[in-house]
């Protein structure tokens, strides 16, 4: 039987918010068998908190934002998202002092660290997956996303940038995920933009906690960032790490192919909106390894 997993103790996060700018800090606590991943924000009076599922993104613009029934809102979620989904971590309390989390250096990889720090630990119940049976599709112009059924978690991501970095490297990637895999090869990718936008950006209270230290940035020609890429592909990457995150709203670990071309937070979420609309297409189960391999090495992951 797999089991449900949280850490062996809380830590803390302290960073800068990619969007506000503003300092913010995050604790992250073990949570009980079956309380699930909850957010809170604990600068409110009351503290409030924020549910997984689809219909609580409000946000898709650059980051996932969620809101709750009494309007509060918890921008940038989705960096942290993908590490718990990596991880395939199953109960968590995240407190939040600010109105969106750090953005840390731009990847998920800050967070694998801290998880890796603390140590993980098994609970005595058996872990719940979220099974897609039927496959799910949309679209948006030339963009779409496809969910199909599957034992484990597979990727298969295409991207399309008319620009001499991002055409430098490869703009698919297909990938069966596990918790080593994703801290060797998506956790450390990076969030990126381009100079041109800035300005735009910042005119709309977005961006004003970027820099070259949390995000690969661009002009017109090349990446400016002194140190270069992480990986020759590390944009295709990154959007893998995104809709990694983004799906992970759904409240549970994933059994399911996700085949996508150009995507973002807007098609990640629009794709789990009409998944959940579909009640024959998905269940809640619970998997013997031998189902799900890829899941038996949980706990024997070691950090990028």
């Amino acid at each position: 039987m797999l089991h449900q997993i949280t850490t062996q103790r809380a830590f803390q996060i302290s960073g800068i918010g990619l969007h506000s700018g503003r300092k913010v800090r995050v604790q992250v606590s073990p949570a009980p068998v079956g309380s699930g991943i909850r957010l809170r924000r604990t600068d409110l009076t009351p503290a409030q908190s924020f549910s997984l599922n689809a219909e609580a993104v409000h946000q898709t613009t650059l980051n996932t934002g969620l809101v709750n029934e009494r309007g509060a809102r918890l921008s940038t979620v989705e960096h942290l998202m993908a590490a718990i989904s990596g991880l395939g971590l199953d109960n968590l309390l995240v407190e939040v002092e600010g109105p969106e989390m750090p953005i840390m250096d731009g990847s998920a990889a800050p967070f694998l660290f801290l998880f890796n720090e603390v140590g993980l630990k098994t609970q005595p119940a058996p872990k719940s997956f979220l099974r897609v049976t039927k496959p799910v599709c949309v679209r948006q112009k030339d963009k779409y996303a496809v969910l199909r059924p599957a034992n484990g978690f597979r990727i298969r991501a295409s991207i399309d940038f008319d620009h001499p970095a991002l055409r430098a490297g490869s703009q698919t990637l297909d990938i069966d995920l596990t918790p080593q895999r994703f801290a060797d090869e998506i956790s450390r990718a990076r969030t990126f933009g381009f100079l041109r936008d800035i300005e735009a950006l910042h005119s709309q209270g977005l961006a004003l906690g970027g820099g070259f230290n949390n995000a690969v940035v661009l002009d017109d020609y090349r990446v400016l960032n002194p140190e270069g890429l992480r990986y020759q592909d590390e944009f295709v990457r990154h959007k893998v790490l995104d809709a990694i995150g983004d799906l992970r709203m759904c409240g549970y670990n994933l059994l399911a192919e996700l085949e996508c071309h150009k995507p973002g937070h807007g098609l990640n979420n629009l794709l789990l909106r009409e998944l959940m609309a579909r009640e024959d297409a998905w269940e809640i189960t619970t998997t013997e390894p031998a189902d799900v391999p890829q899941w038996r090495d949980q706990l024997c992951w070691s950090p990028a």
